[in-house]
């Protein structure tokens, strides 16, 4: 089951997300609100939530700002940015913050908020198609790093983060426990000198790794 929470500023944009999962059994909306200030207050421990769609530019604590207090309070909840700004460095700092997918709110129809939804339901990441163009243009500068050295399995673990798999995925797929996975990514954080998993793909896609 899919329970669901929207942080959104703009009524019709909040009203249209709630329309496009109305109709879909196994989501559940449980979570309203116009800011993080208020989402602060009905954010409860005993709140049924594990997704969420989040307007990065809020009145009050921005969504790019309520990302840690999110991540803080509900360390396995998945974010997906809703946003007017598509600029490189909102991209990078919301995926860098814990978020998962970012979409354009121009091109967030019933559809697109659906495919985003499931994806990452699945452990993918989804973005919209010109947001994941500034994305591919960053990655595909020129870079003359020193490349990180990692074991053969952690390179294995890298190659599935970028690939959009989840911790259980990666087990599934290497046929390993989901606890020995954390062990390689805690090693994998330590060797590259990042927090995030975000960070090891960008490290990656640079050809750091």
């Amino acid at each position: 089951m899919i329970y669901l929470g929207i942080i959104e500023d703009e009524p019709l944009m909040l009203q249209s997300i709630k329309e496009s999962f109305a109709l879909i059994p196994n989501v559940k909306v449980t979570l309203e609100a116009e800011s993080m200030e208020e989402c602060q207050e009905e954010l409860t421990d005993d709140l049924p939530l594990n997704m969420l769609f989040l307007d990065i530019n809020l009145p009050g604590l921005s969504g790019l700002h309520g990302i840690h207090f999110l991540k803080e309070r509900r360390p396995d909840l998945d974010i997906i940015m809703l946003t007017n700004k598509d600029d490189s460095d909102h991209i990078f700092k919301a995926l860098c913050a814990g978020a998962v997918s970012y979409i354009s709110k121009k091109k967030a129809s019933p559809r697109v908020l659906q495919d985003a939804l499931f994806t990452v339901s699945r452990g993918g990441s989804y973005m919209s198609p010109g947001i994941a163009r500034k994305v591919i243009g960053h990655f595909a500068r020129p870079n003359g790093a020193r490349k990180a050295k990692l074991t053969p399995r952690q390179m294995q673990i890298v190659e599935l983060l970028v690939d959009g798999l989840s911790y259980k995925m990666i087990a599934d797929e290497l046929k390993i426990g989901v606890e020995t996975v954390r062990d390689h990514i805690k090693k994998i954080y330590k060797s590259l000198e990042v927090n995030s998993k975000a960070q090891v793909i960008r490290k990656r896609m640079d050809g750091e790794i």
